[in-house]
């Protein structure tokens, strides 16, 4: 910290309709707090823009003050890179703006959304796009990293219903990107766009979406490897719109299961039709499926996830659920240091696959599971069992998974080639070169970030 907050909100604060904080302002602390309570940085300003004209004046001040720059959308990230230490954190999460047009189809967001704001909008027109599994998550930060979710069999993921951005660079320049305009900076931002700019606004396509059938199958989780060998042929063939995920947790009592997630993006009654074998099996100690309306299944995991609690995540994908991942899926759920872990297999196909891989930055494009050792805890004095404990599940499946790794699950430790693993080689180095066009100065670089080539 370099004591500058208080004279530089004196002498910027006119340029900004928003508000600038500083430590000693009221406001300050709870917006540095985010959702992984692990992450206790402290900026030196917090620019709480409301307009992207405020967002080109927080890049001048940093650019002419020589301030680290760290941006904040919906907070929801693992990896706690909304918040700098020192520097200048700038805040969305005032832009809530959102305009549906229910006769195109589609709908512009400004980035502070969360995906509960932006499903209740939607849906009140009976619409919907591919959002996150938690309704506090953030639209921009699921978006510019890819954005997997209960509807990327049936429609693809965030970024492949993403229209258009506009976006502040580096140099405060706004630009549009889309496939018309500016067509290889809109190919970085869908999957690495944290690198590139800060989006101002979202322009998603969006389709018709009515009540659905969704919940938890739960299970003893010593079925847990009848249940995913069943699961598995179960799936064969399936319809895009059926999405499942497998999860290895524990019940609020204590008690270890194995459940089985899953969201029907239909009709219920043929929903109900296509997941009775499923629901047979076992039979479940619990079957919590039931018709609901979307909003409701963004939001039945948020207990899930709370605000504020510790967080460490490790992922990868899985290209087949091999027994002996299985294995030591289910030695790990019984080593959780603490009971709120968990550990999910989240089903890819459909749609999602379909979009020919070198679209966009996103790579993810196999017939998979994305592989989440997901550590949550609440005592700081726990961390080193709960990260230590996800690190050596995550080392034990390495001889069961792909090298790919998706980028929003990435943590804060996780750099350089865990990075590049995101995105392959081949399109990692074409990124490199865009960044070098765009941001030369990897200005934009407290992210999981790509340094401009030959920087």
């Amino acid at each position: 910290m370099t004591g500058n907050g208080a004279r530089l909100a004196r002498q910027w604060q006119g340029q900004f309709e928003g508000q600038l904080l500083t430590p000693v302002d009221d406001a300050y602390e709870a917006s540095r707090r985010i959702w992984n309570g692990m992450i206790d940085n402290r900026p030196e300003l917090i620019a709480r823009c409301v307009s992207a004209a405020d967002i080109r004046a927080a890049v001048k001040l940093a650019s002419a003050e020589l301030l680290p720059v760290s941006v904040r959308g919906g907070g929801h990230g693992v990896a706690g890179t909304a918040v700098c230490d020192g520097g200048l954190m700038i805040d969305l999460s005032r832009m809530k703006d959102i305009r549906v047009d229910p006769v195109s189809r589609q709908v512009t967001a400004a980035p502070g959304l969360l995906w509960g704001e932006f499903d209740r909008a939607t849906q009140a027109h009976g619409l919907a796009t591919t959002g996150g599994q938690v309704s506090h998550t953030g639209i921009a930060g699921l978006t510019l990293g890819g954005g997997i979710g209960y509807l990327m069999g049936k429609h693809g993921a965030t970024c492949d219903n993403l229209l258009s951005v506009d976006l502040v660079t580096a140099d405060g320049e706004m630009l549009t990107a889309s496939v018309e305009q500016n067509p290889d900076l809109f190919w970085a931002v869908r999957g690495a766009g944290a690198n590139f700019g800060i989006v101002t606004s979202f322009r998603y396509r969006l389709h018709p979406l009515g009540e659905v059938l969704a919940g938890l199958l739960l299970h003893p989780r010593e079925l847990a490897g009848e249940l995913i060998a069943f699961h598995r042929e179960f799936l064969v063939g399936s319809p895009d719109e059926l999405d499942t995920s497998i999860g290895f947790l524990n019940s609020p009592e204590g008690a270890p299961l194995v459940a089985v997630v899953a969201m029907y993006a239909g009709a219920p009654r043929e929903g109900e039709r296509v997941l009775e074998p499923l629901r047979k099996f076992g039979p479940p100690v619990a079957d919590l499926i039931r018709a609901m309306p979307y909003t409701g299944v963004q939001s039945m995991l948020d207990d899930a996830a709370p605000v504020g609690d510790r967080y460490y995540w490790k992922s990868n994908f899985v290209s087949e659920i091999a027994p002996g991942l299985v294995s030591v899926l289910r030695d790990g759920a019984a080593a959780m240091p603490s009971p709120h872990s968990i550990i999910l297999l989240f089903e890819i196909k459909g749609e999602i696959r379909r979009v020919p891989r070198a679209a966009m930055a996103f790579d993810h494009r196999d017939a998979n599971f994305e592989l989440s050792i997901i550590a949550r805890w609440t005592d700081p004095g726990a961390d080193a069992a709960n990260i230590g404990w996800a690190r050596e599940v995550w080392n034990a499946a390495q001889p069961f998974v792909s090298a790919g790794v998706y980028a929003n699950h990435l943590t804060a430790d996780e750099t350089g080639s865990r990075v590049r693993a995101a995105y392959g080689a081949e399109k990692y180095d074409k990124l490199a070169m865009l960044k070098a066009r765009y941001d030369p100065g990897n200005f934009f670089r407290l992210n999981h970030n790509i340094p401009p080539r030959g920087a």
